[in-house]
């Protein structure tokens, strides 16, 4: 049985989040202009051996009405794309899961494709049925699940009509 390490106390720098906001900005940058051809594959933590895909979330403020775009690691499961709200198991939900609890109606782009979806929060069945392949996908998010003390949640993003805009 291996057990899961404590959270590294450097993860909780104030520092960090500064870093991640522009190194996301940079990644959906370029992640934009070359189609996904560069930023498409998550190569950091277990991604290093094991490349990830990535999408672009869009997501507008539930406060703020501002539209933001968030590089997500992600898995599909039929015609759903399935993302963890798991910010490297911090105690919070990260603010774009929160942003589309108040707006589930968005876009994501996978790629060179958009693609206009809607996203629910997996019931407790189908997260059981999902947390395995996303393990499977990127083993670093068990890691993450130990560290939190939230149970991270687990967002299915359907298909939706264009026509169905909200």
């Amino acid at each position: 049985m291996t057990t899961t390490p404590p959270r590294p106390k450097q993860l909780d720098s104030p520092v960090l989040p500064k870093i991640f906001k522009y190194v996301g900005r940079a990644q959906v940058w370029i992640y934009r202009r070359t189609g996904g051809r560069i930023g498409g594959k998550w190569r950091i933590g277990a991604g290093f051996r094991k490349p990830v895909p990535t999408l672009l979330l869009e997501h507008r403020g539930r406060k703020s009405g501002t539209v933001y775009t968030t590089p997500l690691l992600y898995i599909t499961d039929g015609a759903d794309t399935i993302i963890v709200a798991s910010q490297g198991g911090l105690p919070a939900n990260p603010q774009w899961y929160n942003n589309l609890r108040a707006h589930p109606n968005t876009r994501i782009q996978i790629r060179r494709d958009i693609h206009e979806v809607h996203a629910i929060t997996a019931n407790p069945q189908d997260r059981a049925r999902l947390w395995p392949q996303l393990v499977a996908a990127y083993a670093d998010f068990d890691t993450y699940q130990a560290w939190a003390d939230r149970e991270i949640p687990v967002v299915i993003l359907r298909p939706r009509n264009p026509a169905d805009r909200a």
